[in-house]
């Protein structure tokens, strides 16, 4: 398994655990991060927001739901273009488009993928 597969799927893992443990603003975080991680592939970013709306929906959030909603479509119709915002976290919070500072330890995962 590569690198960047490995630690997105961890970050899925961790969102799973805190949802199940009713903790679903660190569920959406791992999401988030696992976002930064995989919105290059389409897949995976696709993946990430169907997650987040999942989650939006238990939290019974309208704004993220239909974000969430806008941002699938997004993912699955610009990803293979590379139109995406490095760094961007995926919530209802952020503008679409708006790239955004990568945290150290990701951007240390994304420097070794790369390699």
């Amino acid at each position: 398994m590569k690198i960047l597969d490995r630690h997105i799927n961890e970050e899925v893992s961790s969102a799973d655990e805190c949802s199940t443990a009713g903790d679903l603003t660190t569920a959406f975080g791992h999401l988030e991060r696992a976002h930064v991680l995989g919105q290059a592939s389409t897949y995976d970013h696709t993946r990430v927001h169907w997650r987040m709306f999942k989650l939006a929906l238990q939290m019974r959030s309208p704004r993220e739901i239909v974000g969430q909603i806008v941002r699938i479509v997004g993912a699955a119709t610009k990803t293979p273009f590379g139109i995406y915002p490095l760094g961007n976290t995926g919530g209802a919070n952020v503008w679409f488009f708006k790239p955004m500072p990568i945290p150290d330890d990701l951007r240390d995962i994304l420097n070794k993928a790369e390699r």
